[in-house]
């Protein structure tokens, strides 16, 4: 296995040094996307259609992620030399011995939460929740990184599992637009969006509970790479770093907003131009969540506390040395 993947390593050196008639003057790299093409992409998608990449000397293959796709692998057999993966994929891919490193942090703010109907309670305190959540239904993806963060939450908050009922979820709303559910588990920026404006046509007001303005920090979407593409083709690892950063920059300053949603509508057909505004709104406070914010900026102490989420709930068997694999700019 050593030797098939050194070999692989060997087809790649060759393929990013050399020059492709049709890249021209451009080093071809593929990066692998976490999700589909949606909001939570929309810098990644501005950074190759405005020109990040190529003025960088870069052709960037942008490809689409989704259940089905798995960056980190990618990496380890070549198919890709960048990718992202949410803290959780990559803390656990390392304790496996998986040789991968983090070049940049997207989402400030973990976009998973949990959206619920305001007419019941709003949940601005402590003491708010621990009346609230008591007795409910709490939505979870059970082996999703929603359970991890409900079950932190909950210890967080003194508030036993027994005392919850814990409602698996699928792909189907319907039972939180019934009523049956009372949390439910969405990425806030994307159909969190759309049950919104769903329920505010009927007449419900709902509003989106943030496990991070309560103290727990999930870290999301990040950049990865190799080691080896780390340690042996920088320039190349800081022209991509530098061109991604650039397009996430532009993608969610407020003047560019049109073009941001121009770009996303070539990607996305499906949903509706107000929605992609407004979830492009929402986006814009997951990047930069405020005017001291540094896009693509490490929160290590974000992804201390992941580590130790995970240590807690047995998740890893011990520490994987975060100083070794977290690489800030």
């Amino acid at each position: 296995m050593k030797h098939i993947k050194t070999i692989v390593w060997g087809v790649v050196w060759l393929i990013l040094l050399g020059r492709t008639g049709d890249c021209g003057d451009l080093t071809p790299v593929a990066y692998r996307l976490k999700w589909l093409y949606n909001t939570s992409v929309v810098g990644d998608l501005y950074a190759d259609v405005h020109g990040a990449f190529a003025r960088n000397g870069l052709k960037v293959m942008v490809k689409e992620g989704g259940p089905e796709r798995d960056a980190i692998k990618e990496l380890e057999l070549g198919h890709a030399q960048f990718g992202v993966a949410s803290a959780d994929q990559v803390i656990r891919a390392v304790a496996k011995g998986s040789p991968i490193v983090v070049i940049a942090q997207l989402f400030q703010v973990n976009p998973l939460q949990w959206v619920y109907r305001t007419d019941k309670l709003t949940l601005g305190s402590p003491a708010a929740i621990r009346s609230f959540v008591r007795g409910k239904t709490l939505g979870l993806t059970f082996g999703g990184n929603d359970e991890t963060i409900m079950r932190t939450l909950l210890a967080k908050f003194g508030i036993s599992e027994a005392s919850v009922d814990l409602y698996s979820v699928r792909y189907d709303y319907t039972p939180f637009y019934e009523g049956k559910v009372d949390l439910w588990p969405v990425y806030v920026n994307a159909q969190g969006i759309i049950i919104q404006d769903k329920l505010e046509k009927a007449g419900e007001r709902v509003s989106f509970f943030n496990p991070d303005a309560f103290g727990v920090k999930f870290v999301a979407n990040s950049v990865v790479t190799s080691q080896k593409m780390f340690s042996e083709l920088p320039d190349i690892v800081n022209k991509f770093r530098k061109a991604l950063i650039e397009g996430w920059r532009d993608a969610v300053a407020p003047i560019n907003n049109e073009k941001a949603v121009s770009v996303l509508r070539q990607f996305d057909k499906d949903t509706p131009v107000e929605i992609i505004r407004r979830q492009l709104a929402a986006t814009r406070g997951l990047i930069k969540p405020g005017p001291e914010s540094i896009i693509g900026s490490i929160d290590i102490p974000a992804w201390k506390q992941t580590e130790q989420i995970m240590l807690d709930q047995k998740l890893i068997s011990g520490p994987v040395h975060l100083d070794k694999i977290l690489k800030p700019f």
